[in-house]
């Protein structure tokens, strides 16, 4: 089937709709690619705008790859400093490709947080909702603790609040509030509906207040609460039944996955460690587990041969000239005490009761450390 505009058929979308449901790329992103030529339909390159398809009928290819609708994702990250927003960074940083790997499907971030700023941050595969929350006219708002060097004064909060003069033009009027002054430096939680490059740092710079620190808290009134910076979840069925009403986006609130396993993907840490403690404390569990078997005591077995006791060194046993003595030295015969009674082949010296002449000079075991090793003839 040719695809030609304005085919009277209700299941015909444009295309750059279709490539945005596939995951491919947002609808902008998407015009491009098809501008590009890289788009075929039922064989034929398609690069005209606004040309449409059927997605059920149709065989709609990008780079020799067929695109198939996915199943929808959403899924909220908590994104640390030190991380590009974007899948990929051509420098080598820390992407959100890394964080994102155990979605199970290709996610791109909706909009993106600067490379020293945290915070909250959509990911999906659904072209439309991403294009429908980044569009200036839905004027999402998206709140941020931030702290700036000095001191604010109420004039200075109520500047911010009607707009800051910027290259770019008049910022749109914000919430701002301030929170404390701490040691010449102000925390201020303040809340934006615009998305400019970077638009609460510049706003610091001009009115003489650097930003020291940034942190999204909510996007969309979506906040980051049981994520720690790494980790991210889907978002609930009722977190996207509250988008759409207010920003129309989703067009469907599919069920979203169980959330009892908690948040998921890696922590990041953003302290370094912690150099480990000398003594057993440092060991951990180590310690623990080889302590039972270096308190192990040797067995004591009957030598035949040797008319005998001998004992096997154990892992714990005496070396050195305790060790000789514990195997038995040729030519020697073993020690009995006084009073004690005969050694009867077949059973250890342990299994018999000491007297209390052997009670008076201490146990066996004391007796064989204070052994010296015999001298050789």
């Amino acid at each position: 089937m040719a695809i030609v505009r304005g085919t009277p058929n209700v299941s015909n979308e444009r295309l750059q709709k279709i490539l945005a449901r596939g995951g491919i790329a947002s609808r902008r992103a998407a015009e491009q690619i098809i501008a590009s030529g890289r788009v075929r339909v039922n064989g034929k390159i398609v690069s005209e705008l606004g040309a449409k398809a059927d997605p059920y009928n149709d065989k709609i290819e990008i780079d020799g790859k067929r695109v198939v609708a996915e199943t929808p994702v959403y899924v909220l990250v908590h994104k640390p400093r030190g991380v590009v927003s974007t899948m990929s960074d051509p420098e080598g940083r820390p992407s959100m490709r890394e964080l994102l790997t155990g979605v199970g499907t290709r996610v791109f971030p909706i909009g993106r947080l600067d490379f020293a700023t945290s915070g909250a941050l959509l990911a999906t595969n659904d072209g439309e909702m991403a294009d429908g929350l980044m569009h200036p006219r839905r004027a999402v708002p998206k709140t941020y603790v931030c702290k700036v060097t000095g001191q604010m004064s109420p004039a200075d909060i109520l500047k911010w609040k009607k707009g800051i003069q910027l290259e770019d033009g008049m910022t749109l009027p914000a919430e701002v509030k301030l929170l404390r002054h701490e040691a010449g430096k102000s925390w201020i939680e303040l809340t934006i509906t615009e998305g400019r490059n970077q638009q609460i740092r510049r706003m610091g710079e001009s009115t003489g207040f650097p930003v020291m620190r940034l942190a999204r808290l909510a996007f969309a009134g979506i906040t980051t609460d049981g994520l720690r910076p790494g980790q991210w979840r889907h978002l609930t069925r009722e977190e996207l039944q509250t988008l759409k009403k207010a920003y129309g986006v989703p067009k469907s609130t599919p069920h979203a996955p169980s959330d009892e396993a908690g948040p998921q993907g890696h922590i990041r840490r953003t302290t370094p460690r912690r150099a480990p403690q000398a003594g057993p404390a440092a060991t951990g569990t180590a310690t623990h587990a080889a302590a039972p078997r270096a308190q192990e005591r040797p067995r004591a077995t009957a030598s035949v041969r040797y008319g005998r006791a001998q004992r096997e060194p154990g892992p714990g046993a005496a070396r050195g000239p305790a060790a000789a003595t514990q195997r038995g030295h040729a030519g020697a015969t073993p020690r009995v005490d006084a009073g004690a009674p005969p050694h009867r082949g077949g059973r250890s010296d342990r299994s018999r009761k000491p007297d209390a002449g052997s009670a008076a000079r201490g146990s066996g075991d004391e007796k064989t450390r204070r052994y010296e090793k015999p001298r050789r003839r």
